[in-house]
């Protein structure tokens, strides 16, 4: 004889159906009308995940106070590279350019979220397992990106040669990362 004892907290197919009152279906219908605003709640902090603010930011609780969220900076950006991220606050987003360091983000933000110099502090290119010359195939297109020549190819006798970042002379503009045909490129705390 088969066993056909449920605990009374479950319902037939799973789920705790009975202990929030839902009955079956009754989760999907609750998830229905979360207010998708809110999810921002559930995603780690700016502070744990590590985003990069725009050139000039301050620290990051003390950008998070400042930053009125105006979105001055983003229409500033002639490259287009500043986006509104999380919470409304502007990172960086390098899919399609790199920062020149213009300084108009930092001349329009009023609040003083972001100051002169304009430089991102402490950040640099990672590459990850995806790069093509780290899985044999010849490419250097983020060494042709990088105009602080940061990103050199030392040759390797009969093999590809590999991508060397020089941390010092990264500028963290991220002209690197747009470039990747893999997207093997991000950047990352230095």
């Amino acid at each position: 004889m088969p066993n056909t004892f449920m605990p009374p907290l479950c319902w037939p197919g799973g789920g705790l159906g009975l202990m929030s009152g839902k009955g079956p279906g009754g989760w999907a219908a609750h998830n229905a009308r979360m207010d998708p605003r809110r999810r921002f709640m559930f995603r780690p902090s700016a502070a744990q995940r590590a985003v990069q603010r725009p050139p000039g930011a301050l620290a990051e609780a003390a950008f998070e106070r400042r930053c009125t969220r105006c979105d001055a900076c983003v229409k500033a950006c002639p490259p287009q590279v500043i986006r509104r991220g999380d919470g409304g606050f502007p990172e960086m987003h390098f899919a399609q350019a790199g920062c020149d360091a213009c300084g108009a983000c930092v001349r329009a933000c009023e609040p003083g979220a972001l100051q002169a110099p304009a430089v991102f502090e402490g950040w640099v290119a990672r590459f990850s397992a995806a790069c093509l010359a780290q899985r044999g195939v010849e490419c250097r297109v983020c060494g042709e990106a990088c105009d602080a020549r940061a990103i050199r190819f030392p040759p390797r006798l009969g093999q590809v040669a590999q991508p060397v970042l020089t941390q010092e002379a990264c500028t963290g503009c991220g002209a690197c990362v747009g470039g990747c045909p893999t997207q093997a490129i991000s950047m990352a705390r230095g």
